[in-house]
C-alpha cells in the first residue's frame, strides 16, 4: 500500500482519501459550477496517493488543485498537510454532462500528491493554504473562506461511510486552479495565522 509520513518519518498507510467538491465560493464560479445543496464527496483510493507529481500518462492536459489536507485518527484531525488534487479537468466535464461517476478524472494513480503531514491540535480555522508554480502565486485560500468547514464536512461523510485510522480528508480547492507541464517546479504551503506551518517542493515528473 501507499503510505504519507508523519512528522519524524512514522510511515501511515490510508485505506482512502475523502474529498469534497465545490467548497470555495470563487472555485465553484470560475468551472462555472452551481453551488451545491448538499456536500459533494468523492473517494481517492489508496493507489492514489503519491509523495511525487508525476504527469498522468497517455494525457495531453491536467489540473492541479492544492488542498489543506488532513489526517484522521479516532473520527478527529490529528495532522495537517498540503495536498494536490489533479484532475482531468476534461474528462470530467464529459462525465459530469453524461452524469456519470467522476472516478477516471479523479482517482487515477499518483493523482493525491501529498507533503509530510505534521500534527496539529490547535485552531483550525486559522489554516491557509498557498500554491506557487514557478515562483508564482496561484491559489490562495484557507478555512475561513470554505462553505463547509473541516468538522462539518467529517460528521456529514460518517453518515454514510467509515473513516479508519490514517485516512485523509482533503477539504476542498480556492479558485486558481489549472493546467501545468512537465519540468514545472510547485511549491505548496500550509500556514498558520500567517506563519508558514509546512512547505513541500514539486518538481512535475
Amino acid at each position: 500500500m501507499n503510505k504519507i509520513l508523519l512528522n519524524d518519518n512514522v510511515e501511515i498507510f490510508p485505506s482512502k482519501v475523502v474529498c469534497i467538491g465545490r467548497n470555495y465560493v470563487d472555485h465553484i464560479k470560475e468551472l462555472n459550477n452551481e453551488v451545491p445543496q448538499e456536500m459533494v464527496f468523492f473517494i481517492k483510493p489508496n493507489s492514489s496517493i503519491s509523495d511525487s507529481l508525476v504527469f498522468p500518462q497517455n494525457e495531453k492536459s491536467c489540473h492541479y488543485e492544492a488542498e489543506i489536507s488532513f489526517l484522521i485518527e479516532e473520527d478527529k484531525i490529528t495532522a495537517v498537510g498540503f495536498g494536490l488534487d489533479l484532475t482531468l479537468r476534461e474528462k470530467q466535464t464529459i462525465l459530469k454532462t453524461k452524469g456519470l461517476p467522476w472516478e477516471r478524472a479523479k482517482a487515477f494513480r499518483k493523482s493525491a500528491v501529498f507533503s509530510k503531514f505534521v500534527s496539529f491540535n490547535k485552531n483550525i480555522e486559522d489554516l491557509e493554504v498557498e500554491l506557487y508554480i514557478n515562483g508564482e502565486l496561484k491559489q490562495k485560500g484557507g478555512v475561513s473562506l470554505m462553505i463547509n468547514k473541516p468538522q462539518e464536512i467529517i460528521s456529514e461523510a460518517k453518515t454514510f461511510l467509515d473513516f479508519e485510522d490514517g485516512d485523509i480528508l482533503m477539504s476542498g480547492t480556492p479558485s486558481g486552479v489549472g493546467s501545468f507541464k512537465i519540468g514545472d517546479i510547485f511549491l505548496g504551503k500550509i500556514l498558520y495565522k500567517n506563519e508558514v506551518l509546512l512547505q513541500s517542493c514539486f518538481e512535475v515528473l
